[in-house]
């Protein structure tokens, strides 16, 4: 499991534009891969990751490259995309969406495949947040008398 957490982690990288120490810091990523696994099966997670690692090889570090056979690899892929799709927003918001009705006719069903919350503190370490400049409401105060000032929101 360690390795395709590893793998998991980079193609998280990938797809999210956040670093594997940042996704690793909520504490998600075991919960995420666990969650993606055992509903599209440990087939379809295995040759996602392979797919990551072969778009990572053949770009060399271009990074214009790694993102075009990312795109060419997994997003454009009917069996790949969806679930790759379904890993940015359970990174972004902490939820799973259940997969698209074609992808569930043409690869199969879990009844884990449903909408839902992956864990209790998912929402809160949801990449939205810093990805906006924001604290989830409720959630992570940012001190005393943060609710009077205007949200950190950086230019552009």
């Amino acid at each position: 499991m360690a390795d395709m957490l590893d793998g998991f982690l980079a193609l998280s990288e990938a797809l999210t534009g956040f670093t594997g120490h940042r996704l690793r810091g909520t504490g998600q990523a075991e919960a995420y891969l666990t969650t993606a696994t055992g509903i599209v099966g440990g087939g379809v997670m295995r040759d996602l990751l392979l797919a990551a690692e072969e778009a990572r090889a053949s770009a060399g570090g271009d990074a214009a490259k790694h993102e075009a056979e990312l795109r060419r690899l997994i997003m454009s892929d009917d069996r790949l995309g969806p679930v790759a799709r379904n890993i940015i927003r359970m990174w972004y918001v902490g939820s799973w969406y259940q997969l698209p009705k074609a992808w569930r006719e043409a690869h199969g069903q879990s009844p884990r495949d449903q909408d839902h919350v992956v864990s209790p503190i998912s929402y809160t370490e949801g990449l939205l947040w810093p990805a906006i400049g924001a604290n989830p409401a409720g959630a992570k105060p940012a001190g005393y008398g943060m609710w009077a000032m205007p949200p950190r929101i950086a230019p552009g």
